[in-house]
């Protein structure tokens, strides 16, 4: 068998070469959904995605001979490194992700080749993998490989688990699920319960978004997502370039009776986003837009028939976290957005999270509402020790 051989991605062909790598390595596995091309370049072009405003990144490719083998991003996030370390992050933390291999060897070798830049740029720590930011897919699939991942979501080859703990020193930081339950029938009588309760209950207003006012409602939903946010492990604040970004890309999701925002006695205290699952549509795309896929992806978002919403996020102001007022604002908007969802768009099953494995509240809610864990994704971490010539 012919040497790896690691190398930085440099130039128009080789970042072609390394976003191709995936289609190759996964168009045998019937659940991975192939993303957009031209996103995937978007997200790793300077310029195009903020995210590169407060990021290095270094690509790289494994090649046996000319045949391209794996790929491997290594990346440092510098408000990452500003976070406390008990939050998961802080000052000498650098990532990989982007991850594909072809085999446990193409692996290792992309792993250490990440480990060595990381070292190189001063980073004494690493976590993956993370691709690119934690607001995007962080985590390796460990269970959930029989269906396709929702919208947003990561999927990856099973045997990657084994590679990537079988690397010296990787030991798992943090497991991420996320939790799947039938909505076409509705929930237990004591949810229901709770959300009349809610309703009888005159401080409290849960509405649905404005979408005619997209800007201003995405500027309260982002505000209560730092707030709620800010003290969980592995979080990052958003900048406003990546509010923007990340308001335009979201909008073509975003239906009014999707997103809630409950209020208390008139202030803005807790939201919930749902959206269809667009994954749905993309499996039939194979990653291309033209010369007509554009089309029948603008016609399915007039109006998405789908099986399938997800919750990506939701957040709860720190005033009323740990209430029992915080659990009635999410079962309020869980319902109403059930309820939408089912009548408008034919959804018959949700899709929660991903929510860290310790977020007891949200567990809990899970629990309460019969949501059953569909998939876990795991985060490794590993000391980066300076490596001694031999």
């Amino acid at each position: 068998m012919q040497e790896i051989k690691i190398a930085p991605v440099s130039g128009k062909a080789d970042l072609k070469a390394f976003i191709d790598c995936a289609y190759r390595l996964n168009a045998d596995d019937p659940n991975w959904v192939p993303p957009l091309r031209a996103e995937v370049k978007e997200l790793l072009t300077p310029g195009k995605n903020p995210f590169h405003e407060h990021a290095r990144m270094q690509l790289f490719l494994a090649r046996r001979g000319d045949q391209v083998v794996g790929r491997i991003s290594a990346h440092i996030d510098e408000l990452a490194l500003a976070i406390p370390p008990e939050q998961g992050m802080g000052p000498g933390t650098g990532n990989w992700g982007l991850f594909e291999a072809e085999d446990k060897e193409t692996a290792h070798a992309l792993i250490a080749a990440a480990e060595d830049w990381l070292r190189g740029q001063g980073m004494t720590r690493v976590l993956a993998p993370i691709s690119q930011s934690v607001w995007e897919e962080p985590g390796l699939l460990v269970l959930g490989h029989d269906h396709p991942a929702t919208v947003m979501m990561g999927h990856d080859k099973p045997e990657y688990q084994g590679w990537i703990e079988s690397a010296d020193g990787y030991e798992t930081a943090k497991r991420l699920l996320t939790f799947a339950l039938q909505v076409d029938h509705g929930f237990p009588e004591i949810v229901n319960r709770i959300v009349a309760s809610g309703e009888r209950n005159k401080r409290i207003t849960v509405r649905r978004v404005d979408k005619s006012r997209f800007d201003e409602e995405a500027q309260i939903i982002i505000s209560i997502l730092n707030e709620a946010w800010s003290k969980n492990w592995g979080f990052v604040p958003f900048t406003e370039a990546e509010k923007a970004y990340a308001g335009k890309k979201l909008k073509p999701l975003i239906f009014e009776g999707g997103v809630m925002v409950a209020e208390v006695e008139g202030e803005p205290a807790a939201f919930m986003l749902a959206v269809p699952d667009l994954n749905e549509k993309l499996i039939e795309l194979n990653g291309k837009l033209f010369p007509f896929n554009w089309a029948k992806l603008l016609w399915w978002l007039r109006k998405p028939q789908v099986r399938t919403f997800r919750v990506p996020l939701m957040g709860v102001v720190k005033k009323y976290q740990n209430t029992r007022l915080a659990s009635q604002l999410a079962f309020m908007m869980i319902e109403y957005i059930r309820r939408y969802a089912v009548s408008e768009h034919g959804v018959t099953r949700s899709e929660i999270g991903w929510i860290l494995e310790d977020n007891q509240g949200m567990v809990a809610i899970a629990d309460a509402i019969n949501a059953k864990v569909n998939r876990e994704y795991r985060i490794y971490a590993k000391d980066l020790q300076v490596k001694i010539a031999s």
